[in-house]
């Protein structure tokens, strides 16, 4: 399926606050995203990847965006691709650091709320990823 099927996107302001909705695909655990080499850890060829497939809905989604510098608030919402048990804490840092990569935001640093929930089970699996920028 290509990247731009995931994605749907809005960009709001709720509330007096400016948000965005994007639609990513599922990601790759923490411990498939990051690999340890002799000289430190590296980003895995799956995490390359699944930045390559985050920036390309970033690229088509937010043309006009500038990156947010003040504190955010971010919530996901995981669908599984399957019934299988999984920690939705491993996702994570896939999708933060991925967004970071492409500049949506300038560091995870900036979020003082992060939410992640369970939602339904649905081939392949995605994540909606709600950020809002405090006023």
């Amino acid at each position: 399926m290509s990247t731009s099927s995931y994605s749907r996107m809005g960009k709001a302001n709720i509330n007096g606050q400016d948000c965005c909705r994007l639609t990513l695909p599922y990601p790759p655990t923490v411990n498939h995203y990051w690999r340890k080499h002799q000289d430190g850890m590296h980003v895995s060829a799956k995490g390359k990847a699944y930045r390559g497939n985050v920036e390309a809905v970033v690229f088509d989604e937010l043309r006009g965006w500038e990156t947010l510098k003040r504190r955010l608030r971010v919530q996901i919402t995981v669908t599984m691709p399957d019934r299988r048990q999984r920690d939705l804490d491993n996702l994570l840092k896939a999708i933060l650091d991925s967004l970071e990569h492409c500049r949506v935001f300038e560091n995870d640093s900036q979020i003082d709320y992060l939410s992640i929930e369970r939602g339904a089970v649905e081939k392949p699996g995605h994540v909606v990823v709600v950020i809002t920028q405090d006023p």
